[in-house]
């Protein structure tokens, strides 16, 4: 007769724990407490009659026969995780969830979405802001747009555009009594910040300023927080290109300075490797590319 099956739930659990060489966040990852993740793993070893995990030094390590055998069942948990996706996605062919950052989605693609619905009326957007997420999608998620250096594994990744950084301000902040004709003027002004502080702080060094004080100023948890605050002249900020372009194309916001920071990063457009080609993910990409590449070409078509 053949050997009876471990439980589904073991299996998955002992996955998880393997993955990440931790019950804890095995545990957060399938919504489960710790100790239930611990009594799975000790019913699957009890069920196979071999020890799985072994503790040294307070690390969780698999065993030799452990790690033989999360390498055979690694890969059916990912064509499982596949082909229910794939399943899902036919399924539900009428909706796409995207995730991205609150500022990008505000800035960038909500005033750009009505295109996209005239184009796929068959397919029903669906916007998940959240500030940058872990680097694989979460089952919930189609497609995200990553902030960053395009190093993701698991995923498919579209560099979008190149970005810059650049201080912004208000025109009636041009108009005020303290003059904003050099980047030394600066001194005098109120700094806009997001909560890193780090844009201001990389452009005033590219930029070889001195008497600069980056460390001031208020603080903001999203950049389009501090767009807004420029934009009521609050005091200037430092401007990513892409997000900062709308109010800079009406005039709410204007660039004392030429000086400009090229950024290190850049914005990605990600999907599974194993849906790239699926309906709805192939039509939302290829919309995002074309927008992008569209608008670039406008852009140096003006400059």
């Amino acid at each position: 007769m053949a050997a009876r099956l471990p439980p589904l739930n073991a299996l998955r659990a002992f996955e998880a724990s393997a993955r990440h060489l931790s019950f804890t966040k095995a545990a957060e990852e399938l919504f489960v407490t710790q100790a239930a993740i611990s009594h799975q793993i000790k019913s699957l070893e009890e069920h196979l009659g071999l020890k799985l995990f072994m503790r040294k030094n307070r690390a969780l390590l698999l065993t030799e026969e452990g790690q033989g055998y999360y390498l055979d069942i690694k890969d059916i948990f990912n064509s499982l995780h596949d082909a229910t996706e794939k399943l899902l996605a036919r399924g539900a062919k009428g909706a796409i969830t995207v995730s991205l950052q609150p500022s990008f989605a505000i800035q960038w693609l909500v005033p750009r979405l009505n295109e996209f619905n005239r184009l796929h009326p068959e397919i029903d957007v669906r916007i998940k802001a959240v500030d940058q997420p872990d680097s694989s999608l979460t089952e919930d998620v189609d497609v995200a747009i990553y902030y960053g250096r395009g190093r993701w594994p698991n995923v498919h990744a579209d560099k979008l555009h190149t970005e810059y950084y650049v201080p912004v301000c208000s025109p009636m902040l041009l108009a005020g009594k303290k003059p904003l004709l050099t980047v030394q003027d600066l001194a005098n002004h109120t700094l806009l910040h997001d909560e890193t502080r780090r844009d201001w702080k990389r452009w005033v060094k590219d930029v070889g300023v001195k008497g600069i004080n980056v460390n001031h100023g208020p603080i903001f948890s999203h950049s389009a927080m501090v767009l807004q605050a420029a934009i009521h002249g609050q005091g200037v900020a430092i401007a990513n290109s892409v997000l900062a372009k709308p109010d800079i194309d009406s005039g709410r916001l204007v660039c004392p300075f030429e000086e400009v920071l090229v950024s290190r990063s850049a914005r990605y457009l990600v999907c599974r490797e194993s849906q790239i080609d699926v309906g709805k993910i192939s039509a939302f990409r290829d919309w995002v590319l074309t927008t992008v590449a569209q608008e670039e070409v406008a852009n140096g078509d003006n400059a």
